[in-house]
């Protein structure tokens, strides 16, 4: 048994490590494109403050991810080992191809699968059928409302593209009905439902926030000098660079954290599931070292391919990322980081219009992240049976 846990342990640090390699884009990407920093001076910087995320906010992210997914019954080690494989396994085949993926979704992807193939469908912790109706009837008003005002914008202001202005406007319905229940309570939605929804919520929100952040700096500073402007916020990106690297260390560092504190007390060796200071560390300590190390081919498609950045935009982006990463980590929900900034990104690129983001590199992307779940749970599924014929489990 402590030979698994050993085992256990260190593929959590190991998928963190990994993480931090793919998610290294998400802290450096915009500081680099923009030449605020070098990249060495960046993932230096963005290793520090991933590291300092952890201790900023409380552990209920790693909660959800040991506790709000799978039943704690069928939270077996095997479980946890495999589904760990398999994340592993999808977020290095992503690094390497310079696909920025979401390393939590691949983990609760992984997780899931080896779950159901050890106790069925039934080990999942699903939602309430009350709770998923209640979710769909807000965002189908949320969406619907978002898709008029965007849509009647688009017709006043003369587009052509108005039905893609329409598409864009029901995301952003959602996006913001969707948060508004969660803080006025009408809609608790915790694990794995929290988690499927902010697949579509985190990106829209900070595309929204970078979006209405970049267009109030435009109308403050429409007169201003532009080498000016462009020294200004020079300076003011490493700072959102390093609020955004904290929001990131807090919310992808806690993967590691909720898994090997499951592990610990699948083994018997915590009575409750109370995260130790020591796990806290060595999780923070290997997302930084994959951080430092990073994944520059990431870092290209996530900097440069989406939309040219200039520094004020690179702020906006990562100020409006670190703001849905600050919202959704208070209530413990494991989302994509790399969601967040790509949303970001995206919403900069979209003040200077329609045409200036790469929508094609966009769908890419979006592709990713729509597989990874099904990809990582298809893989741990097989990979427990697999397991199962060969030790007999």
């Amino acid at each position: 048994m402590e030979n698994i846990v050993i085992a256990g342990i260190f593929l959590a640090l190991l998928f963190n490590f990994v993480n931090g390699l793919n998610d290294a884009a998400n802290s450096i990407a915009t500081v680099v494109a923009t030449r605020v920093l070098t990249p060495l001076q960046a993932v230096l910087m963005a290793a520090f403050f991933n590291m300092v995320g952890p201790f900023v906010f409380t552990t209920v992210v790693a909660k959800t991810i040991g506790k709000g997914i799978v039943d704690s019954g069928f939270l077996t080690t095997e479980v946890i080992l495999v589904g760990m494989c398999a994340a592993v396994f999808w977020v290095f085949i992503s690094s390497y191809a310079g696909i920025p993926i979401s390393a939590s979704h691949a983990l609760v992807g992984g997780l899931i699968g080896s779950a159901i193939a050890f106790g069925g469908i039934s080990a999942v912790l699903w939602p309430s059928s009350e709770l998923f109706i209640r979710a769909v009837l807000m965002a189908t008003a949320g969406g619907i409302c978002g898709a008029i005002i965007l849509s009647m914008i688009a017709r006043k202001k003369g587009e052509e593209n108005w039905p893609e202005y329409t598409a864009l406007g029901a995301l952003c319905g959602i996006s913001l009905v969707i948060p508004a229940g969660v803080i006025t309570g009408i809609l608790p939605i915790t694990g794995i439902w929290a988690i499927l929804i902010f697949i579509v919520v985190s990106p829209t929100l900070g595309l929204i926030a970078a979006y209405f952040l970049g267009m109030v700096i435009i109308r403050l500073f429409r007169d201003s000098n532009s080498k000016w402007m462009n020294f200004l916020f020079s300076k003011l990106q490493i700072f959102s660079a390093a609020f955004y690297s904290i929001g990131h260390g807090s919310n992808d560092a806690q993967n590691a954290m909720g898994v090997i504190t499951a592990l610990l007390v699948a083994a018997g060796l915590l009575s409750e599931f109370i995260v130790p200071a020591w796990v806290i560390v060595i999780s923070g300590l290997a997302i930084a070292l994959g951080t430092f190390l990073g994944g520059w081919k990431v870092v290209e498609t996530m900097g440069k391919k989406i939309t040219r950045l200039r520094p004020y935009q690179g702020f906006c982006a990562e100020t409006g990322g670190g703001v849905v990463l600050s919202f959704v980590t208070a209530f413990g929900v494991p989302v994509s980081t790399t969601h967040a900034i790509s949303g970001s990104i995206m919403g900069v690129g979209a003040t200077r219009g329609y045409s200036a983001v790469q929508w094609g590199i966009v769908r890419r992307i979006v592709a990713a992240w729509i597989l990874t779940i099904p990809l990582t749970a298809s893989c741990a599924f097989a990979g427990f049976l697999a397991y199962r014929v060969l030790f007999g489990v």
